[in-house]
């Protein structure tokens, strides 16, 4: 699997979970803001655009600021999804 479609992946599993675990908080705050910008970077990769208009990285820190739960499972798929686009445009 090339780094495009383990990002695609890894953005897909971020969506699943914010879309199954957390369902109702996806519609305001940071949640909110964290799921509009993974749906926009799927987006992005699904009609071939610039990988630069992707503004995942950062997701990690904005959760928890917010939440400070620092032991959350939730932040090793942000991270791992952050990491594959940061090498993806370096």
């Amino acid at each position: 699997m090339n780094k495009k479609e383990e990002l695609i992946k890894q953005i897909q599993t971020v969506i699943n979970i914010l879309e199954k675990e957390y369902s109702q908080e996806i519609n305001q705050g940071v949640l909110q803001l964290i799921y509009k910008r993974y749906k926009n970077a799927q987006r992005i990769i699904q009609n071939n655009e610039d990988l630069q208009k992707i503004l995942i990285i950062g997701g990690v820190r904005a959760y928890l600021d917010s939440y400070n739960d620092y032991l959350n499972p939730f932040l090793d798929e942000l991270h791992k999804a952050e990491s594959l686009l940061k090498e993806m445009l370096s």
